[in-house]
Parts: C-alpha cells; sequence; structure tokens
C-alpha cells in the first residue's frame, strides 16, 4: 500500500490526472478538463514538497499525530491528513521560485466551483488562455522534482504543452528563474549535507549531462558561476582565415573559424541544464559561439571527379 504521503505515489497520482485532463474531443468536456488538471496541480505541489520532506506536507494538528506518521515515526492504518491547498502553494511559492501561490489558487477555485457548485458554466477563460496559465505554473512544479515534461505526460502529447507554453513569452523567463533557482538550490542541499539521501547517490554519480553535439565551448554559468560547457550542431558560418606571425616570425598556418548556435548548455557543479537556444539567451549566455578547427585544404577543394 502506498503511503498517503509517499512523493512517488503523488506524482504518479498527478499523471493520472493530467492525462485525464488531456483527453480531447468527446471524452471530456473542458469545464471537466479543468477540474482535473486543477486538482493534479496540486497534487505535483504535495510531490514537489514531499520530494524534500514529508513533514512539509503535514497538517501539524491532533497532537502531531500527522507529523509523526509522516517522520514513519507511527505505524499502523491511521489516517493521514495533510495540510490545505493554500499552504501547500504558499509554500511551494517561497521554496520553488518563481512559482506564484496566488495564480495556483485560481487555478485550484475552478475546481472547488466546479465540485460545489450546481452550474457548470464557470470558467471565465477560454481554453486558448486557461491552459497557457495552467502549464505555466505546473512546469515550475515539474522542474522543481527535477522531472520533464515527458516523464509528466510522455512523448506524444509534450508539443501540445509546449505550443501552450509558447503563447506566453514570460514563460520563458520564469522557466529559466526555475531552472537557475533548482540548480542553485540543489548545490547549497550538497554543500550544507541537507541533499536527501535518495537523491544523494544520483548527485554523486550522475549520468552524464552533456549532449554530445559537435561543438562545444566553455561558459560560466549563470547559477554557480563555475565553468560549464555550451554545445551546438547547427554551424552559422565558416571562414577561413589566415594565420599570423609567431614568435619566431615566420608565417603559421590557417585555421577554420566555426561560429555555432547555442543549442545546449550543462554545469558539472551545479548540475544545471538549459536544452533549448532561447533558455540559454534568457539566461545570458551568447547565443552563438565561434571555435577554431585546423584548416584541411582537402575539405574545401573541389572534386574534379577525375578518379
Amino acid at each position: 500500500m502506498t503511503a498517503p504521503f509517499d512523493y512517488e505515489g503523488l506524482w504518479s497520482k498527478a499523471k493520472v490526472f493530467v492525462n485525464r485532463a488531456m483527453d480531447t474531443g468527446t471524452l471530456r468536456a473542458f469545464e471537466e478538463q479543468v477540474f482535473w488538471a486543477s486538482a493534479a496541480l496540486e497534487l505535483l505541489g504535495k510531490a514537489a514538497l514531499a520530494k524534500v520532506s514529508p513533514l512539509l506536507i503535514a497538517d501539524p494538528q491532533e497532537e502531531g499525530k500527522n507529523l509523526l506518521i509522516a517522520a514513519g515515526l507511527v505505524e499502523g492504518d491511521v489516517r493521514f491528513k495533510s495540510v490545505t491547498a493554500r499552504t501547500i502553494f504558499s509554500r511551494c511559492e517561497r521554496a520553488f521560485r518563481p512559482f506564484s501561490s496566488n495564480d495556483a489558487l485560481k487555478i485550484a477555485a475552478f475546481r472547488n466551483e466546479y465540485l460545489h457548485s450546481a452550474s457548470f458554466e464557470l470558467l471565465p477563460h477560454s481554453p486558448e488562455v486557461w491552459w497557457p496559465l495552467f502549464w505555466a505554473r505546473a512546469v515550475i512544479l515539474i522542474t522543481a522534482m527535477d522531472r520533464t515534461l515527458e516523464d509528466l505526460v510522455g512523448a506524444d502529447r509534450v508539443s501540445i504543452i509546449e505550443a501552450h507554453l509558447a503563447k506566453n513569452a514570460a514563460n520563458v523567463k520564469e522557466r529559466v528563474e526555475a531552472l537557475i533557482s533548482r540548480a542553485i538550490q540543489r548545490l547549497e542541499q550538497y554543500s550544507s549535507g541537507a541533499l536527501p539521501e535518495r537523491e544523494l547517490s544520483a548527485w554523486k554519480s550522475p549520468q552524464s549531462l552533456l549532449a554530445g553535439l559537435t561543438y562545444f565551448d566553455h561558459a560560466s554559468c549563470p547559477a554557480c558561476t563555475s565553468e560549464g560547457r555550451i554545445e551546438g550542431g547547427e554551424e552559422i558560418s565558416t571562414e577561413i582565415r589566415r594565420g599570423g606571425i609567431d614568435f619566431d616570425d615566420e608565417w603559421s598556418m590557417p585555421f577554420t573559424e566555426v561560429t555555432v548556435l547555442s543549442e545546449y548548455f550543462s554545469c558539472p557543479v551545479c548540475h544545471l541544464v538549459l536544452d533549448r537556444p532561447e533558455l540559454i539567451v534568457e539566461a545570458g549566455l551568447p547565443e552563438e559561439f565561434t571555435i577554431q578547427e585546423d584548416y584541411d585544404p582537402e575539405d574545401y577543394e573541389p572534386d574534379y571527379g577525375n578518379d
């Protein structure tokens, strides 16, 4: 039986609710989609907090019983009660920038009105307006759990969410702020010895953060200022540069200068990853970078077809 405060269980339940909300056509009316999505947002908030510590979602009333259950000091079939949605969102706002408690509560209000009111006509926004507002909040909590949109909804539905997020220019800025804030938070937890045990081994032995693109250069991390790696695979321009005079007064060989689009950044110290060009630029990193390669005349000689 899954513990009611278990992070993985809360995450799994949020996945079920979100995917129900994304059912379209005759399967779900928009009002019902909003109901499931609103409930999922609260579950995502609980999961993000419980990943840090179950104590963050336990109601402290009743002589601390819920706190004891969350701490694993009381077992059995006793009931566990969590704090209210308002408290969940308030704590998320403080812990996971730039999450907005007020925006989240407005989303939760739609669920409450749908559940407790006799009317079905409760939504002040159209789907084209409501979904970008919802996903802008949800993606911050997903980032706080070191998860991705694909983890939540599957690869087939990621493009739908990205389209919603693209409608709101502020989402890119908020996404970058959330990623940088989370990277700083993780590094501080690790440095102080406060990183949860189940995350510690992954932190010490992470899978490679590198994208393995063709070209790379180094850049200062916008989160911790350590030396990170910026990568790209798309050449913007290629020029042959003449060599200069070296210390022996001799002309050096020409070289090739390649300008590359910045597509991916990773930091080995705080584990920050920015995996899209617009995120890289918003974080203050260069939109493009230039590298030098050895000049190979054969790369530029025409093929005369004499073979």
